[in-house]
């Protein structure tokens, strides 16, 4: 019996995804739970798993725009273990050894099919560069399965000598003169964010402020109680939860930062989602943590890390992005000294952080050199004034250079 694959239903206002990418090929065998495809949103990528086994035929190229409800494949029900198409591609050095050991299999008796991975399995060894044949099958009929897969490892770099050979017999990358053009399909996640930033820029009044934080206290904070801090909590304190937490303590002070427009009417918050910027394979997301006011440090930390690590793998959920009232980017991790980051509409502030450089510091009368950070915030001058957005960075740049405050809370 065929089973109709159709694009699941994955937002109440979405109509339309795109098919990304296929995890498995044309005529090969599935298990119930392999990730057929990643079916790509506005918003985020999800996986599409196979609801029973059997034997799938693909009805769509990958890259297709599709509506919700579309026949993208059909699964024909039953058991085996045939080869998949896409295996039956490998070199045949590889497929030599396969064979030999199928061989070897059957004169002992056995007809399992050895060194057949699951799709799962297949995509996970294809991304650490491993050869399927090299790793031994615990699941049925010697399949590998993905526990298989993530546990297996690749073989060691090649020496020096090696290295320097195979470097030197490889022309290296260049221009060359070419005046190719190469075109790609945006994705249906870039699209949304230039939708999204063109917006912002063309309906707000936006306008960004700036101010320089003496990092010095918060870096002695972090060395002092570092070990502690990992040892009781299981993850290390960094500088993103020290910023989230002085931004909320300075948000509770001026709440016009964290307002938004709606309409006619403007709407204050008595809470602060803090959407926290995060670079991915297929472009920036922001994840958003859910009453970080009421959050401790370690929380903050553990949340951005479980965020982060679903928004970076493509697992991050619609509603995990929605719904922000403030935003934190931090382009200091690319080396950035200096920008004016973009609304993220429909808030009405975000806090650009970027990277700490020795400078000359005035203490006390005399000049030292000390790490410094410059920060912006941008925001939205319809809702916000300049004495609150001046006040509100000088607050959070006051906890940051004095992080007691924020423990104790004053």
């Amino acid at each position: 019996m065929a089973i109709e694959i159709k694009i699941p239903s994955i937002g109440e206002s979405i109509t339309e995804v795109t098919l990304a990418s296929w995890h498995v090929a044309d005529g090969d065998f599935v298990e119930e739970g392999d990730i057929l495809a990643d079916i790509e949103s506005d918003k985020a990528t999800v996986e599409l798993p196979a609801e029973s086994s059997g034997t799938i035929t693909l009805k769509v190229e990958e890259g297709s725009d599709l509506p919700i409800g579309a026949v993208i494949a059909e699964l024909a029900e039953g058991e085996g273990s045939a080869k998949p198409k896409a295996q039956e591609k490998s070199d045949d050095k590889a497929t030599e050894k396969s064979d030999t050991k199928k061989e070897e299999a059957q004169a002992s008796g056995s007809d399992k099919d050895l060194n057949h991975p699951s799709p799962a399995a297949k995509k996970i060894l294809a991304e650490k560069g491993i050869d399927p044949s090299s790793v031994s099958g615990t699941g049925k009929d010697g399949r590998i399965t993905k526990a298989d897969a993530m546990s297996a490892q690749a073989k060691p770099a090649a020496s020096k000598s090696e290295s320097k050979s195979t470097s030197e017999s490889e022309a290296p990358k260049s221009f060359g003169g070419s005046r190719d053009v190469r075109v790609e399909k945006m994705s249906r996640l870039r699209k949304t964010i230039a939708k999204k930033l063109t917006s912002a820029k063309n309906e707000t009044a936006m306008l960004t402020t700036f101010n320089e934080v003496d990092m010095k206290p918060i870096m002695d904070l972090r060395k002092k109680y570092q070990d502690q801090f990992v040892k009781k909590y299981g993850i290390k304190l960094g500088f993103m939860s020290l910023f989230t937490k002085a931004c909320t303590m300075a948000l509770a002070e001026i709440p016009g930062v964290n307002a938004q427009i709606d309409g006619e009417e403007i709407k204050y918050h008595d809470y602060a989602d803090v959407g926290i910027a995060v670079s991915s394979d297929k472009g920036l997301v922001v994840p958003v943590l859910r009453n970080a006011e009421q959050m401790g440090l370690a929380d903050i930390e553990k949340e951005i890390a479980r965020l982060a690590g679903k928004a970076r793998e493509g697992k991050i959920t619609i509603d995990e992005m929605s719904g922000g009232t403030f935003t934190i980017t931090n382009g200091g991790i690319f080396g950035s000294m200096l920008s004016t980051p973009i609304l993220n509409s429909p808030q009405s502030a975000i806090l650009g952080m970027h990277n700490i450089v020795e400078r000359p510091w005035v203490v006390d009368g005399k000049i030292e050199i000390r790490p410094i950070m410059y920060l912006a915030l941008s925001y939205d001058h319809r809702i916000i004034d300049g004495k609150e957005s001046v006040t509100f960075l000088k607050t959070v740049k006051q906890y940051l250079e004095d992080p007691q405050r924020m423990i104790l809370e004053v």
